[in-house]
């Protein structure tokens, strides 16, 4: 068995289509109106099609989820944010986490948590810039050291 997408109840389809499309890069592999698949596996489908399977009302906002990307131009990410066509809601703009690792959390169109990270290979590269040492980086890292010595020497 393995999981094959991750479906989303939305309230319009074609804003949440052009909300992944634009920020996120994903491309519609399969527009069936109500149901749409989007490439890495997301699939939106509109709620009332939803309440209509499921015989339930969707409550919308649980922040009980999120989808997680990874980016390492957060800045720049952050820039595409405020300079896009949509208004943008976020849980927080950017923050950097004790083990190094710069976020951004936003909200989707519906609601849905969005979390926009680094990847903790490119925050080991910053680290070792920065002047740390392997042991440094390894201990704020949380990353074994073994790895951490792999990427100080560009072999990871």
């Amino acid at each position: 068995m393995k999981l094959k997408n991750i479906l989303f109840v939305v309230h319009d389809i074609e804003k949440s289509k052009e909300f992944y499309r634009t920020l996120f890069g994903l491309e519609v592999v399969s527009d069936f109106g109500e149901n749409v698949i989007l490439t890495e596996g997301l699939v939106l489908q509109e709620k009332k099609l939803w309440e209509d399977y499921i015989e339930k009302a969707v409550t919308i906002g649980g922040n009980d989820a999120e989808l997680y990307f990874e980016e390492n131009n957060i800045d720049g990410f952050l820039n595409v944010l405020e300079n896009s066509n949509f208004s943008i809601e976020y849980l927080n703009k950017c923050i950097e986490h004790d083990w190094g690792q710069r976020v951004i959390r936003i909200y989707d169109p519906d609601k849905h948590v969005i979390e926009i990270g680094e990847t903790m290979d490119y925050v080991v590269r910053r680290l070792l810039k920065s002047g740390m040492t392997v042991e440094e980086v390894t201990k704020k890292s949380r990353m074994p050291y073994s790895q951490v010595e792999l990427i100080a020497q560009n072999k990871f």
